[in-house]
């Protein structure tokens, strides 16, 4: 699956267009490398998201075929670490 709709359906960021935006911008890390919104997810990489005073690390447990119900999004993945820092401008939104 495509990274920015696993970003969207595991509801790590609420839009595939945000998603894709983010990876654009360089927010978005698989393996401690920058990710493009097409990169494919596999079970086991580590996903980074930088987004405004949020940096959350997530790995990988599942990779659905297509849409999961709200309540079973929280199964794709584990949270290793998320990190709140001092609010910043959010000027990649605009």
């Amino acid at each position: 699956m495509r990274l920015d709709k696993w970003l969207k359906v595991s509801r790590l960021i609420k839009r595939r267009t945000v998603a894709q935006m983010a990876c654009d911008q360089g927010r978005v890390y698989v393996n401690e490398r920058p990710a493009k919104s097409s990169s494919i997810l596999k079970e086991g990489d580590l996903v980074h998201l930088e987004l405004g005073s949020r940096a959350v690390t997530v790995k990988v447990l599942s990779v659905p075929a297509g849409a999961v119900a709200a309540q079973d999004a929280s199964s794709l993945y584990e949270m290793v670490e998320e990190l709140r820092r001092q609010a910043e401008v959010l000027e990649w939104l605009e």
